[in-house]
């Protein structure tokens, strides 16, 4: 059996627009939505502003900026995978329990790695402030 694809009616330039409306109508729904997108928004700009006052190394700075995509990403990951279990069925389920489960698992993962890089990347410089 042959899947057909939908095949886009934008190309070019016009096509790359509707791709980054579709993006962000994702994160819109995201943070209206889902609860975790807000504590991961206000902990970044808390991350960033910190990193500014500290005036950390370009280093650094990246190892921040791509934690909090990372998470950032995961996130939305698992509020997709939510959805789609969602829309199969909304019965309980163990397979669907164990996707939900896995997805959120993989986010915890991420953020809890992402903290220890801040810790990492901070720990020092509040530290001097102290000494």
């Amino acid at each position: 059996m042959q899947v057909s694809r939908n095949k886009s009616k934008y190309t070019g330039l016009k096509r790359v627009f509707y791709s980054a409306k579709y993006s962000i109508n994702g994160l819109v729904y995201a943070y209206r939505h889902e609860h975790s997108l807000w504590i991961h928004a206000i902990c970044s700009i808390v991350a960033i502003a910190i990193g500014i006052l500290f005036d950390i190394s370009h280093m650094q700075w990246g190892l921040v900026l791509i934690s909090l995509a990372v998470i950032l990403a995961f996130e939305l990951v698992n509020t997709a995978m939510e959805a789609c279990v969602d829309m199969v069925t909304l019965e309980y389920h163990e397979l669907a329990r164990i996707a939900k489960d896995c997805c959120s698992a993989a986010t915890f993962v991420v953020s809890m790695i992402g903290i220890i890089i801040i810790v990492v990347i901070f720990l020092p410089h509040f530290i001097n402030l102290w000494s």
